[in-house]
């Protein structure tokens, strides 16, 4: 993955990895172009899976009768059992190959569409929430490394592009989809995880005939000890992104954990089509900008993610204060633009900037970071709306972000006048 040629960013772009047969094995299966589309297709399918439940926490809530609190519990499950995943599994499929591990995060994250379907009670509830954490975290470090080792040479800038769009694309489709089918279909809290069960079974058929894109080397045993590592010259681009990846994926934890209970909360907007809307008014224009803002180069790009960030979130925040619905509607995807330019600058920079052996590792470094982001604060949240109340709850998150938001752009220039001194020492 590149960024745009008049991008200022450092080091030379890694080449497209071959695609590479098993021992003994003739190269067989998907060409490098239908491949990289069902790693797309894959990726959304998780990401739609992940915030397919955000709709209907509330209908679990009314079912069983639990707080806020425990709706919150439900949601960190989920991370927990993610991040998990990245820290033990994060670089296996630079030591075992892509395909073994995601073939197993497939297989895994079924499993956990079956404990859907099956759940009775809060505990099963929280059981699958924490399989499938395990399932997506295991997969998002494989298909995003999957993304840059297949993506056409003629086309530099399509993996980052997919890597920033399919994430947002995929959180849309799942909570508006499940929001239709839990206020319009039958059996309300099992008909999505069929479909989405039905899918993942489709999923692991075509993955079995994807081409190898990584060398396996030794180490695999050794890369499962829980750790998280950057290569020295790759630590300081990674720093100057924290800020962003923060901003963006808290105010979208947010979003997922308590945004139905907002909407309804707040506004007194109860149908389950509403709230899987307030996350689709998020993350489709994040979709849409990633795709929009492909031939931008990285600062431009952040700079506009971090502004639109702050500013969407601000717009949004006075709508909360001013009760209404137009305003936060429209804050809401204002935001969209700032998470969709965030995801597109930031992960298209890590996959530019790292080597082809420490891609998974990296990616798997960034997603730590961004779902420490996306659960923490959402977290801390549920337990704050349980003793401040939510109107009160949604002012400082919102706040919070807005900083975060604020210190981005702090951060970019900083970079870019750094880049810029070492370029003309340099000339």
């Amino acid at each position: 993955m590149t960024v745009a040629p008049n991008s200022q960013e450092p080091g030379p772009a890694a080449p497209p990895a071959p695609l590479l047969p098993r021992a003994g094995v003739p190269r067989r299966g998907l060409g490098r172009g239908p491949a990289f589309a069902v790693i797309a297709a894959i990726f959304v399918l998780f990401m739609a899976a992940s915030s397919a439940p955000s709709p209907l926490y509330v209908v679990y809530q009314h079912a069983w009768g639990f707080s806020a609190t425990m709706l919150t519990t439900v949601f960190a499950v989920y991370v927990a059992g993610m991040i998990g995943a990245l820290l033990v599994l994060g670089a296996l499929s630079d030591h075992v190959g892509r395909r073994p591990v995601l073939l197993s995060a497939i297989a895994l994250e079924a499993v956990a569409m079956v404990l859907f379907i099956t759940a009775g009670d809060v505990s099963v509830l929280l059981t699958a929430r924490f399989v499938q954490g395990v399932a997506t975290g295991g997969a998002m470090t494989t298909l995003g490394a999957a993304l840059v080792d297949l993506n056409p040479p003629y086309a530099p800038h399509r993996a980052g592009v997919v890597s920033g769009a399919a994430p947002a694309f995929g959180l849309a489709v799942g909570s508006l989809g499940c929001g239709f089918l839990v206020q319009y279909g039958p059996h309300p809290t099992r008909l999505v995880y069929v479909l989405l069960l039905a899918g993942l079974v489709a999923a692991g058929i075509v993955a079995a005939l994807l081409p190898e894109t990584s060398q396996r080397r030794p180490g695999a045993v050794r890369s499962l000890q829980p750790r998280l590592g950057v290569a020295p010259r790759l630590r300081a681009d990674l720093l100057a992104l924290v800020p962003i990846l923060v901003a963006s994926w808290a105010l979208g934890g947010l979003y997922l954990a308590l945004g139905p209970s907002v909407a309804a909360g707040l506004f007194g907007l109860s149908s389950h089509v509403i709230g899987g809307l307030v996350v689709t008014l998020l993350c489709a224009p994040a979709s849409v900008t990633a795709f929009a803002l492909r031939p931008w180069p990285t600062e431009r790009t952040l700079a506009l993610g971090a502004s639109m960030l702050a500013l969407g979130t601000g717009v949004g925040l006075a709508g909360v204060e001013a009760d209404s619905v137009t305003a936060a509607a429209l804050g809401t995807a204002l935001a969209g633009v700032g998470f969709g330019a965030a995801g597109l600058a930031s992960f298209g920079t890590l996959a530019r900037i790292a080597g082809p052996a420490e891609r998974g590792e990296l990616f798997a470094v960034a997603f730590v970071i961004s779902y420490l982001a996306f659960s923490i604060p959402a977290v801390i949240a549920g337990f704050a709306t349980t003793d401040v109340g939510l109107h009160r709850t949604a002012v400082v998150y919102s706040s919070a972000v807005i900083a975060f938001g604020l210190l981005a752009l702090v951060a970019q220039r900083l970079r870019t006048s750094r880049a810029a001194a070492r370029a003309s020492a340099a000339g």
